[in-house]
């Protein structure tokens, strides 16, 4: 090391040189310039909440909203040209052999985990689970499963039994 040489950071990045080395200011995805006396305590700034990546602070009905969407999105989203059979990203992700059914069954048991912490009592989120369930175990069939994950629609199913559940305690 010369004399008047900064010690250099023992992992170098990708560019050849190390973070002591960088120049100009540090950007973030949004454009906005970041402090460097902010970065040297690590990311402490940095928040994602993995449980629940949708953390904005929203009411049960707009909760119920968002799920309902998310729904029709896997489940009825488009529409078979000159037909009126209706299917979802579910459908066409779940064509991916086993890994497809795999995420698609995620991303319904996603939707289950919401209507728990909405309140769902446990015998709605049983019926909930069995939905996507049933739709996990027959869509591994190839093509047959397929047909059934278009025609069954379980997280439609799931959010219209959501909507009533919550209609009914607001009766209450």
């Amino acid at each position: 090391m010369k004399a008047g040489e900064a010690p250099r950071s023992g992992r170098a990045s990708r560019a050849g040189f190390g973070a002591s080395e960088a120049r100009g200011p540090i950007i973030d995805q949004e454009g906005r310039e970041i402090p460097p006396e902010s970065l040297h305590d690590g990311f402490r700034e940095f928040r994602f909440d993995f449980a629940n990546p949708f953390s904005e602070r929203l009411t049960r009905e707009e909760r119920l909203v968002r799920l309902e969407a998310i729904a029709r999105l896997l489940d009825v989203a488009f529409i078979v040209p000159g037909t009126k059979i209706r299917y979802g990203i579910d459908g066409l992700i779940g064509l991916i052999p086993v890994v497809g059914d795999i995420i698609t069954t995620a991303i319904s048991l996603w939707l289950v985990r919401e209507a728990r912490a909405l309140g769902a009592p446990w015998h709605i989120t049983a019926r909930m689970l069995g939905n996507v369930a049933l739709d996990g175990v027959v869509g591994m069939v190839p093509l047959a499963g397929d047909a059934f994950d278009v025609m069954f629609r379980a997280n439609m199913r799931n959010a219209r039994l959501l909507r009533l559940w919550m209609e009914k305690e607001k009766q209450r």
